[in-house]
């Protein structure tokens, strides 16, 4: 197991705020089949004549882990809980990694890329939470502040670089559907602010190498989006949901997330077919990432309280 602990570049580059996307009205959708828990669909393709299979994901001494962000290659990020502190992790090869952003008071990745980059945030000594960048180029970290914000998340980044996230206007932190939370993408050094329209609140959770955005918005009940070609797209993972989140996309377009109907679930949107996921034995599940082989990564809970990541592959793996 090692540690990353590097040097750092403090505050993104200069960037021009561009104007806010209006480009389309938001359509609501409810695709019609919402399949069985564990009947999977065409993302996960025709990869192995296995069965999918969970892979329970624990860092070493941790108290409790969570999977955020998967990679064409298999690489695996999120964050653990140990002696009372949130780090982050990477998990490649089998191999646990811990990253800690520099003097954080609490550090948690999101997302990686094909290259090995990752995107995140980080809470400062004064409660603030920053998006962070760490370059696998240089092995160095970058925060990410939206301009005027009072607190920013990064949370995706794709092969291009482009990185989305959220940011909030009054609080210090943009977690959880606060107040003034929007969504942008940075790319090229410019921030663009994405906010579905009608909408109080929008997330932005992942975007992919077509620059496809999926994220979460809050238009009388939370809902998942996407935006793709300049058109926003609201859905609910069932009819009867009362929540329901946008948290991954992968290159074909399958998007996995959260919703809330009698439980909490996760699911798979896949060729317009709805696919319920729960981990056997969980009070919990929540998928987080999906890579271009239809690997699933999320978290779930068990009746005890403890969270853990959780690998869902047709390819089986062992994490030590």
């Amino acid at each position: 197991m090692k540690r990353i602990v590097k040097a750092f570049t403090i505050s993104f580059a200069v960037v021009s705020l561009m104007a806010t996307f209006a480009t389309a009205q938001t359509f609501r959708h409810t695709t019609p089949s919402l399949r069985p828990s564990l009947v999977f669909g065409a993302g996960f393709g025709a990869v192995s004549n296995e069965d999918p299979t969970f892979t329970a994901i624990d860092f070493p001494g941790s108290t409790g882990t969570q999977a955020w962000g998967i990679n064409p290659s298999g690489d695996i990020v999120g964050f653990y809980t140990g002696a009372g502190v949130t780090h982050g992790f990477l998990l490649s090869g089998g191999n646990f990694t811990s990253i800690d952003f520099p003097g954080a008071a609490s550090t948690s990745p999101s997302g990686i890329n094909a290259r090995g980059d990752i995107v995140g945030g980080y809470v400062d000594a004064d409660g603030v939470t920053h998006g962070s960048l760490w370059s696998s180029e240089d092995l160095t970290f970058t925060s990410i502040d939206f301009p005027g914000a009072k607190s920013s998340e990064a949370n995706g980044i794709n092969d291009e670089g482009d990185i989305v996230g959220d940011y909030n206007l009054v609080n210090k932190t943009s977690c959880c559907f606060q107040g003034q939370t929007q969504g942008y993408e940075l790319s090229g050094g410019n921030f663009t602010t994405i906010d579905v329209p009608g909408s109080t609140i929008t997330s932005v959770s992942r975007i992919n190498p077509r620059g496809d955005i999926v994220g979460t918005t809050f238009i009388d009940k939370p809902h998942g989006f996407t935006l793709i070609a300049g058109v926003f797209t609201t859905y609910e993972a069932s009819p009867n949901a009362t929540y329901t989140n946008g948290l991954g996309i992968n290159p074909q377009g399958d998007v996995v997330g959260r919703y809330v109907f009698n439980g909490f679930h996760g699911y798979l949107l896949s060729d317009g077919q709805f696919t319920t996921i729960d981990v056997p034995g969980a009070v919990f599940t929540g998928n987080t990432a999906i890579n271009p082989r239809g690997d699933i990564v999320g978290r779930y809970r068990t009746p005890d309280g403890v969270f853990h990541g959780f690998l869902l592959s047709r390819h089986k793996e062992t994490f030590d």
